[in-house]
């Protein structure tokens, strides 16, 4: 028997989540067995929490699309009991039951070797959107960005990517500015290496002006929408902008002027379906760059039963930094 956040939907369509001990013989297929030890809170698990946003396909239902742990079985040659893994994306906790549970079970070629700097721990409190954090830093840097080329910009910068980016770019020696509207945030985000705090009512309107001074040579967007359109035309000439978000909404009310007349790149970011040389490229990375004490401050602890009440405030933007959830407790 294990404990699982399962999450059912009644005849009417409502649904309800809760704590439940399931056999393990109600695991779905696959050739790997994890030993969960922690989970994580994103976006799309506050959706799966509540009517699955149109993401989960059936009922009852296991969400968290991010775990990490210990292999307890597998069927795979590449892993064996106690190697240490990490998963996130593969839409494992929408399409396939995820990590909100103490046992796992999925396909071997969703899951990535942890590496040895890092603990399961750790690990989750990187998790999906510290992983998207790094794969824009990535893009970035193979698009030519590097810390003399000037100031990155950090969009949704006390969310989940956010955070993590600001403290990646810190480390590697980038002068950072964060934008949010929480005000209340710049000395959580100075801690986490910002250099100055952008008000995001600064960038929140759109401008008939196609450009406007060249100011940022890189930027990390996590929302989009006419904030997205705004800093394009803030661009330096040849820089990039790794979009890995939507939280200000999916339309880009833009011209193609900046990429016409300054060159500038937009780098869409994917972490869920990305193939495993770049898994693991990023996670070293992230072993490598990510300070481990600021990574401390951003965690914040959760149990299976706070997660539907994180749920719902995730999806209000009401969270700061990471949650990181103890499927044992």
């Amino acid at each position: 028997m294990f404990r699982a956040l399962v999450v059912e939907k009644d005849a009417e369509g409502a649904t309800r989540a809760g704590v439940q001990e399931l056999a393990d013989d109600r695991l779905p297929a696959g050739e790997v067995t994890v030993a969960v030890d922690y989970s994580t809170l994103n976006y799309k698990d506050g959706l799966c929490l509540g009517s699955g946003g149109g993401l989960v396909r059936s009922w009852p239902h296991v969400p968290g699309i991010d775990f990490a742990g210990t292999v307890e079985a597998s069927d795979d040659a590449r892993y064996r009991p106690g190697d240490k893994v990490v998963l996130t994306g593969w839409r494992v906790g929408e399409t396939h039951w995820g990590g909100y549970a103490e046992k796992a079970r999925v396909k071997a070629d969703w899951l990535v070797p942890l590496p040895d700097a890092l603990t399961t721990r750790q690990a989750m409190a990187v998790g999906t959107a510290g992983l998207t954090a790094m794969l824009a830093v990535m893009a970035l840097e193979d698009h030519g960005l590097s810390p003399e080329k000037g100031e990155v910009l950090v969009t949704g910068a006390s969310g989940g990517v956010g955070s993590v980016a600001i403290a990646i770019l810190a480390r590697l020696g980038y002068q950072v500015a964060a934008v949010t509207g929480r005000m209340d945030a710049g000395e959580y985000l100075h801690g986490l290496g910002a250099a100055r705090i952008v008000p995001r009512a600064e960038l929140a309107e759109t401008v008939k002006r196609p450009l406007e001074s060249e100011t940022w040579a890189g930027c990390v967007d996590a929302v989009g929408g006419a904030m997205l359109a705004r800093v394009l035309g803030q661009m330096k000439y040849g820089a990039s902008v790794a979009a890995v978000g939507l939280a200000g909404g999916s339309a880009l009310p833009a011209t193609v002027i900046p990429f016409l007349l300054r060159a500038v790149n937009l780098l869409g970011i994917d972490s869920v379906l990305r193939p495993y040389e770049d898994r693991v490229r990023a996670w070293n990375r992230i072993a490598r760059d990510l300070p481990l004490d600021r990574l401390e401050a951003m965690i914040s602890p959760a149990r299976l039963a706070d997660l539907p009440e994180l749920g719902a405030a995730i999806l209000k933007g009401q969270i700061q930094g990471r949650i990181v959830v103890d499927v044992r407790r």
